[in-house]
């Protein structure tokens, strides 16, 4: 997949009314840690988590596709006011398609940020194809925005500001979280 240039990313993201994200290497550093009994756990970025809210703010529909299930993401996907959570999915595109049948969202209209193999699918499909910084080679091919950031580590969020600025939205979240009294 060709890369954009700056004009041309911003076009795109201008477009974008939904965030889709996949959890392990994006939300999170994408290490596993379970205890004893088998029981997982995972840590999550604050700021990736602050992206996410002002986009939900500013009328953004946020989701999450995910092969795993896992309550710890159940509980962050809740804790965000995130609108869809698509776990345990084993056909990533599918589930793309059936989000965005139900909120009536094309495909230009979507930014994915994913760093794995299995989500090069949707990648492919997505108007706005992103990754974190650390994401594997082949991911990276198609992505048109790579964040400088790795995954668990702020990539998110240089995403949801990168898409806020170019929808010309971050000014006004910008404004009402700092103005806050």
């Amino acid at each position: 997949m060709d890369k954009l240039n700056d004009v041309e990313l911003k076009c795109a993201a201008s477009k974008i009314k939904a965030l889709v994200l996949d959890v392990d290497g994006v939300l999170t550093d994408g290490s596993l840690t379970f205890d004893e009994n088998g029981a997982e756990y995972k840590t999550f970025n604050a700021k990736d988590g602050q992206g996410i809210v002002m986009l939900n703010k500013t009328g953004f529909v946020t989701a999450i596709i995910t092969a795993r299930e896992n309550g710890t993401v159940r509980h962050r996907f809740k804790n965000l006011g995130m609108t869809k959570l698509y776990e345990g999915s084993k056909n990533k595109i599918a589930s793309l398609k059936d989000f965005m049948a139900e909120f009536k969202i094309a495909a230009d209209e979507i930014a994915y940020m994913g760093d794995d193999l299995p989500d090069i699918c949707v990648l492919k499909t997505a108007g706005l194809p992103a990754c974190p910084n650390d994401a594997v080679d082949e991911v990276k091919k198609y992505a048109k925005f790579i964040s400088s950031k790795n995954g668990g580590r702020g990539a998110v969020r240089e995403l949801c500001d990168f898409i806020l600025k170019a929808t010309g939205k971050y000014e006004e979240i910008f404004g009402a979280i700092a103005n806050k009294e």
